[in-house]
């Protein structure tokens, strides 16, 4: 903003040589002391300060409302030859990804631990031994694919339209999910673990809707990233494509939030665990939480945004 911001504008008719100066102040947003006047100079110096790296900088045109973009220009913003802009510093960042990869990581490692039944996690007798019964193994594979596939749609598919994101988020978010894997896998892998009550049917329908789910995920990540080009914030309104999995974009604002939800329902139904399923009820809130900010950001972005769409669940939700 403030690089960006000039303190003389030139009209659109190059005949008249107009120029109009702007006087702005910078406040703390929270005890409204004077940061800097917007002198070419000072400015710069505060932008460079090191304390305040442009990643965790927030101006503001009101103490309590939301960050000016990086592209906004001061001679477009809503405010006359003098103006006030307040400072917040959101605090040491971490790239979005960054936390990706460690959040993934986790989940992937912790889970292996209990499979493989390393010492000290149950008694002795069964240190490094294996279970008898195939949904153990099954439900590592799927287990491990999923996370696999987090890790490469961080590092080849996913466009971030922010930078960074707090570094209290690190221990928040890998505290959600390498505590859940830990304790689903845990039972998962026990010794004494059953297979679920309908056997090898129950099994098999519940594969075909985690591996139905995974593609239909994969799939909206990559028509979400063909969305943006690369190193551009630009937003549109997502579209079914030839793709028959991003159909549901007719019905859903966020079908890859819609994706998750079945691919984990289908890990409860093939394992038949509690823990799986508490973990599918925390996922499923959280998922329409953000489901329903992202639907509300569509319809206050685009006039034109389809009526029909719902968050998350079609027609429900």
């Amino acid at each position: 903003l403030l690089h960006h911001s000039t303190y003389k504008r030139k009209p659109a008719k190059k005949t008249k040589k107009a120029v109009v100066f702007f006087e702005v102040e910078i406040l703390d947003a929270k005890t409204k002391d004077k940061l800097c006047f917007l002198d070419k100079k000072i400015c710069f110096l505060f932008v460079s300060d090191p304390q305040w790296y442009p990643a965790r900088q927030s101006i503001r045109l009101d103490p309590k409302g939301k960050s000016l973009k990086d592209e906004d220009v001061l001679q477009h913003l809503p405010v006359g030859t003098t103006a006030t802009f307040y400072f917040r510093d959101l605090g040491a960042q971490i790239s979005w990804v960054t936390v990706f990869l460690t959040e993934y990581t986790g989940p992937l490692v912790i889970y292996l631990l209990f499979y493989f039944r390393v010492p000290f996690i149950y008694p002795p007798k069964y240190d490094f031994t294996t279970s008898k019964h195939w949904v153990v193994h099954l439900a590592c594979m799927c287990h491990s694919f999923h996370y696999v596939k987090r890790l490469l749609e961080t590092l080849f598919v996913h466009r971030f339209s922010h930078g960074t994101m707090p570094l209290r988020n690190i221990f928040k978010n890998c505290t959600y999910y390498w505590g859940f894997a830990a304790w689903m896998a845990y039972y998962i892998n026990h010794p004494l673990y059953t297979p679920p009550i309908y056997g090898e049917q129950q099994i098999r329908i519940a594969l075909i809707i985690f591996l139905f789910c995974q593609i239909g995920n994969f799939s909206i990540h990559i028509a979400l990233r063909n969305l943006r080009p690369p190193g551009s914030k630009t937003r549109k309104i997502p579209y079914p494509t030839k793709n028959p999995f991003t159909w549901i974009f007719l019905l859903v604002s966020c079908p890859n939030y819609t994706y998750e939800l079945g691919s984990w329902l289908g890990f409860t139904l093939m394992t038949q665990c509690l823990p799986v399923a508490f973990f599918t009820l925390v996922g499923f809130i959280q998922m329409t939480v953000w489901a329903k900010g992202k639907h509300r950001s569509y319809l206050k972005e685009f006039r034109d945004y389809p009526p029909l769409r719902s968050p998350i669940l079609p027609f429900i939700l």
